[in-house]
């Protein structure tokens, strides 16, 4: 069931195609985080099928990417233009992503990771299946609307240059800001840790100590100390500062880890201050009290 050509198309289809070892996965683990419905090794025979399923249904789905590579296609290579021009006739929002790498840096990552290359014979060697696959997939780069070499890239550099041909960001970083005791520990999946000993500790006061940093008495304590308050505007500017640092390599999540001594006073309220000043500047900031659970 193809749309209405009258209609608006309301899905995108992405084709994620190119050599192995350019970036197809990092690629299709991106654009799941924009929020495609992906589905990897699609037989070039099935798209057809699959859009005719998508349109099919009451809502279809609003964006899809499919991850194509030479495995099991060398026969359905031969016709691929005529695929993808049926494709795009009957789906106009259909975009082909192809990616690609020189042959020193393919070497490299296939002797990195170990893995067999999906031409692998036991009579060629690994230069000669890069070069059959290339040799394979050109009718394929003919047709692509973007395509990256990502030789000189990063993960988070390929990440970025699929973000910007979309036209879409990176879902917004989540801030989460864990309190702590040294005593335990630090988190271990913390970005930052901030030491917070340095300040009055409650502790002490008699009254304060059965108390925890979210109880307004020991508010009151911490609030009424100057240094406090300084302590927490640095530790707010420097995030500030660096944030955007690691946004930029489309980070999905931050910890900020806070810690005293016992977990229970100072960490927690300098946590909380912390969400709060970034909760007016930010969606998606969390907290989290190790100690009070």
């Amino acid at each position: 069931m193809s749309p209405n050509p009258d209609d608006e198309p309301t899905s995108e289809l992405v084709i994620v195609t190119g050599l192995s070892g350019s970036g197809k996965s990092v690629a299709m683990t991106t654009l799941e985080d924009l929020g495609y419905f992906c589905i990897d090794n699609l037989p070039l025979g099935l798209i057809d099928a699959l859009l005719d399923h998508n349109f099919g249904r009451p809502e279809p789905l609003p964006k899809i990417a499919l991850g194509l590579d030479v495995r099991g296609q060398r026969q359905s290579l031969r016709t691929l233009g005529e695929t993808l021009a049926a494709a795009r006739k009957a789906h106009p929002r259909t975009s082909i992503f192809f990616f690609t790498a020189d042959d020193a840096t393919l070497l490299k990552r296939y002797s990195e990771t170990r893995r067999p290359h999906p031409l692998h014979h036991a009579d060629q060697s690994l230069a000669e299946d890069i070069a059959r696959e290339r040799e394979l997939m050109m009718p394929v780069a003919d047709h692509a609307d973007f395509t990256l070499d990502t030789s000189q890239l990063s993960v988070h550099q390929l990440r970025r240059e699929i973000c910007n041909e979309l036209g879409a960001g990176s879902r917004p970083t989540v801030l989460l800001i864990e309190s702590f005791a040294f005593k335990r520990g630090v988190p271990p999946d913390v970005d930052f840790a901030f030491d917070v000993r340095c300040l009055p500790n409650p502790h002490w006061e008699l009254h304060l100590r059965p108390l925890t940093g979210r109880q307004q008495e020991v508010k009151d304590f911490l609030a009424g100390h100057a240094q406090v308050g300084d302590l927490v505007a640095d530790y707010c500017a420097c995030l500030e500062r660096w944030l955007p640092q690691f946004e930029a390599d489309n980070r999905s999540y931050l910890t900020v880890g806070i810690g005293c001594t016992g977990g229970k006073h100072r960490s927690v309220y300098v946590a909380d201050a912390i969400a709060d000043h970034f909760g007016k500047l930010r969606e998606h900031v969390l907290t989290y009290h190790r100690e009070l659970l």
